[in-house]
């Protein structure tokens, strides 16, 4: 097919396991789910294929990306599936705690990520976040208020194998990319809640 370049989306959220600090690229990789494992797996056949074969390449590793048109009906996707359950007056879960933290970063900067690396970062793996982190706790209350939801989550036990703190170091996108996260995680759930509006 002629292909001139493939890139691939995988995941900063799995494949670093548990992050003491913003992860860099360079964190050794130790997923504690399968689905991570599934990534990790996958960028290393792009990467033999591209020592083989010349194909050029760039692995993104992204945070939790978030934003309009993501499933709010499936198990994945906080931000969706709150949306979903706030709009219809209904208690969502939190599992575990609720203190884990994740990096939330909105599609449409990880489109222009996307954009970029057509011309940029060849052969290179690259995080893709905002190297800010917020509990589900706080993500809830945030939503709460934008949408003036007075009932509390309901509280279930955590889940095998998930982190309790995800954040991405973003400085090599910054630097190979000229790549920065613009939208803050409070206009971008704004808008993600005003797209499901009218949806669900």
């Amino acid at each position: 097919f002629k292909v001139k370049k493939f890139l691939f989306s995988s995941s900063g959220g799995t494949v670093y396991g548990e992050c003491a600090k913003p992860a860099p690229e360079t964190t050794p990789t130790e997923p504690h789910a399968p689905y991570g494992v599934s990534k990790l797996a996958a960028e290393k056949y792009i990467q033999t294929y591209g020592l083989n074969h010349g194909l050029k390449y760039t692995i993104f590793r992204y945070a939790n990306v978030y934003g309009p048109r993501q499933d709010p009906f499936g198990e994945a996707g906080v931000v969706a599936i709150f949306s979903k359950h706030l709009l219809q007056e209904k208690q969502p879960f939190i599992f575990g705690n609720g203190k884990q933290t994740r990096d939330f970063v909105f599609v449409m900067d990880v489109v222009n990520a996307n954009v970029l690396a057509l011309n940029r970062a060849h052969n290179q793996v690259v995080n893709i976040g905002t190297q800010k982190e917020i509990s589900v706790n706080k993500l809830f209350q945030t939503m709460s208020a934008i949408l003036n939801f007075k009932k509390p989550a309901i509280r279930k036990p955590a889940r095998a194998g998930e982190l309790s703190r995800s954040v991405l170091d973003i400085r090599k996108a910054k630097k190979i990319l000229g790549w920065a996260p613009t939208v803050s995680l409070k206009s971008g759930v704004e808008q993600t809640i005003h797209f499901f509006e009218s949806r669900i």
